[in-house]
């Protein structure tokens, strides 16, 4: 109808979500420190850092530094482990009518698979990330996320520990030789869908010192500089398994940014670093994504998706 908001709607495998905007992993916590600043109903979901069995401290200070359009972090997985989560931060969560994305993390795929077995048995959560950029210690420690195979396996034992009510999401790396090539693996081993993407590994030296500037060395860039890289991930990957559901994310910080990931072939966007220099970032960008569906006339948000794949001149909803 002329003068009706847009359809902000969408679907994540069995999660029906009210807008696309949500939070990355780890950039929000479990959504208390953004509640002082705007309803954390109004998103779309939060998606929880990462939460593991045990609890870990994890990785000494300095853990994040200023890059060039973008941010260093080498934080290490830190939290209070499944438990205090489930006990404490995912009710609070879901007492204030926020829709939870719980990130999983996990040394082996049987702890991804404890974790998220807990998750669904406690119920609340709107769906499962499983966060496969974490060391492999049969793998020499190598991430399962840069492995097909090893990706798989994860997504596998999780998805046996599950009963199927709540979709899982695997999170995909960009550190990998061929992305399209894990994709296909996580959903052949069971992912509902897929988030892309994670950091991308790098690292910044401090020329006071003359020492790298997080501790252990390296860590992973996010923020603007990597958007090129996650639109280009998530083309591909949309571009090989269309009928997916994708989140995407990496360096978004404006409403236009929503519009191009869905365009590419995400159906959810992910807000994550621009949260740590600007609070209100979820709910302004929400807003601007709005005004921008107004002014391209789209009717629907729903529509966007894969937009750039279609013929010049196919309509999008209008």
């Amino acid at each position: 109808m002329p003068g009706a908001a847009p359809d902000l709607r969408t679907a994540l495998g069995g999660a029906d979500l009210p807008n696309p905007v949500l939070t990355a992993a780890g950039c929000a916590g479990s959504g208390r420190e953004l509640a002082q600043f705007f309803d954390i109903a109004r998103l779309g979901a939060v998606t929880t850092k990462s939460v593991m069995l045990e609890a870990r401290a994890g990785r000494p200070a300095p853990r994040m530094a200023e890059t060039p359009s973008g941010m260093l972090s080498a934080v290490g997985l830190q939290g209070p482990g499944v438990d205090v989560f489930l006990q404490r931060d995912l009710p609070w969560l879901i007492s204030r009518g926020g829709r939870a994305a719980v990130s999983v993390a996990g040394g082996t795929p049987a702890e991804y698979a404890e974790v998220a077995h807990r998750v669904e048995e406690a119920g609340g959560a709107s769906l499962i990330e499983l966060n496969l950029s974490c060391a492999n210690p049969a793998d020499q420690g190598r991430h399962f996320a840069v492995d097909p195979d090893a990706a798989a396996g994860v997504v596998a034992a999780v998805r046996a520990r599950l009963s199927g009510g709540v979709p899982v999401f695997a999170k995909l790396s960009p550190d990998t030789a061929d992305i399209v090539a894990l994709a296909k693996a996580c959903v052949q081993a069971g992912a509902d869908g897929l988030a892309l993407i994670n950091t991308v590994r790098g690292m910044a030296i401090d020329t006071a010192t003359m020492r790298p500037a997080v501790a252990g060395g390296g860590g992973g860039v996010s923020g603007p500089a990597i958007r090129p890289i996650a639109l280009g991930c998530v083309y591909d990957v949309h571009a090989a398994l269309p009928d997916v559901p994708l989140i995407g994310m990496g360096g978004v910080h404006a409403g236009t940014d929503v519009l191009e990931f869905m365009l590419a072939g995400a159906s959810a966007v992910a807000v994550g670093t621009a949260n740590f220099h600007d609070p209100s970032a979820c709910v302004r960008i929400l807003r601007e994504f709005t005004e921008a569906l107004d002014e391209h006339g789209i009717a629907r948000a729903a529509d966007l998706v894969g937009g750039a794949h279609r013929p010049i001149g196919a309509a999008l909803g209008r």
